[in-house]
């Protein structure tokens, strides 16, 4: 895809910011696992944390070609630090396409400030997956609902302002009655975390258990309908999945520079190691793999600025799949061309290839997505 001018100002704009703020703490805070605090205001100031929020609410008014172009830029040298680059899309999405007109005025303006964090809570212990197995119940009280359950691997959860917290508030199966809700985290008493999960990888995000007991969400913060929830989060999660699918690109690119560059400067047997046969493979393999991926990302990004909802459920499928995949390959690879160095953390492969297998789980599994992506080809009756 050429980029237009702006896009290009864009992506070099996020490549200064990275160098002078991402580089220096990526090796410590996978170290610390501590969330890198410090970056809020400076990604609030450039509109990285509220990208999709329009600009009638005095948002940026980006799109999902600029948060993946974000994502993939920061992912080179963190996926960590890249998750944070819209981190609110996952609660805007939602309020931009289904909620009423009070709830934007109230919420999206805040969101525009660039300080606000949010969260969305899907996820519970036994439904990960199967998103139509959530326990977690909303049952209307007065002017209120009361929400009881449990949710797991909320990401930024707890040091969310705001979580879009979905339940069941209904008896209908699968999908049906899923209902999607605005809890205000400082205001909400009977909701409580859980420690951060002490994870193999992506260390610096936060994900936590979400406990809710009788917690108490006001009419007003019911987004949509009651029961059409589900929709709302795989709309959602449909925008967000490429950019999962760039922070996996990303990721792979700075694998393949670090295996590219230590190839280059690595002498056995009295020449560099990117003389052998065997490593030029490996490298170009490397290079293909993600010169595909990132052709599939920005395609879906493509379809999905178009608003074509008809075409992107495949495509965001399609495109965190292959991305996730291929990101687990590269940087595994890469360790491989740094020898026993890329076992060690002085290097940074070894990090890289941690934080790869997350992109194969999370936001549906790659299994899922192969589901889903099948499902659609049977739906549209052809391979095309």
């Amino acid at each position: 895809m050429k980029l237009t001018e702006e896009q290009n100002a864009f992506r070099d704009a996020v490549h200064r910011m990275v160098e002078q703020h991402v580089v220096p703490i990526a090796a410590e805070i996978d170290e610390t696992d501590r969330f890198p605090e410090e970056l809020i205001p400076i990604y609030g100031d450039m509109g990285l944390l509220q990208l999709w929020v329009p600009e009638e609410y005095g948002g940026p008014g980006g799109n999902v070609t600029m948060v993946c172009l974000a994502r993939e830029e920061i992912a080179k040298v963190s996926e960590a630090c890249a998750l944070m680059a819209g981190m609110n899309n996952m609660f805007a999405l939602p309020l931009m396409h289904f909620g009423n007109d009070e709830q934007k005025r109230r919420f999206l303006p805040l969101l525009a400030k660039g300080r606000t964090v949010t969260a969305i809570a899907i996820s519970e212990p036994d439904c990960g997956s199967d998103v139509g197995g959530m326990r977690t119940r909303a049952v209307r009280d007065g002017d209120s609902y009361v929400l009881n359950g449990q949710k797991q691997w909320c990401t930024f959860g707890s040091r969310a302002d705001y979580i879009m917290m979905f339940a069941k508030s209904g008896d209908g199966g699968g999908a049906n009655d899923i209902s999607a809700f605005i809890v205000d985290v400082k205001n909400s008493p009977g909701l409580s975390f859980g420690r951060n999960e002490r994870k193999m990888g992506m260390k610096g995000t936060i994900n936590v258990p979400i406990y809710l007991d009788n917690v108490r969400v006001p009419v007003e913060n019911l987004l949509g309908q009651e029961g059409k929830g589900f929709r709302s989060a795989m709309r959602a999660l449909d925008l967000n999945r490429p950019a999962i699918a760039a922070a996996s690109v990303g990721l792979a690119q700075g694998a393949l520079d670090a295996a590219f560059a230590y190839a280059q400067q690595r002498r056995q047997f009295k020449r560099p190691i990117v003389e052998f046969q065997g490593i030029q493979f490996m490298l170009a393999d490397m290079k293909m793999q993600i010169e595909a991926a990132r052709a599939l990302v920005y395609e879906c990004a493509r379809i999905g600025d178009a608003g074509d909802f008809d075409r992107l459920p495949l495509y965001a499928s399609m495109a965190k799949c292959f991305a996730s995949d291929v990101a687990m390959k590269v940087t595994t690879d890469a360790v491989q061309v740094f020898g026993g160095y890329g076992y060690v953390k002085d290097y940074p492969v070894e990090r890289m290839m941690r934080d790869a297998k997350l992109n194969q789980i999370f936001e549906g599994t790659n299994q899922i997505q192969r589901i889903v992506i099948a499902r659609e080809m049977m739906r549209a009756g052809s391979g095309y």
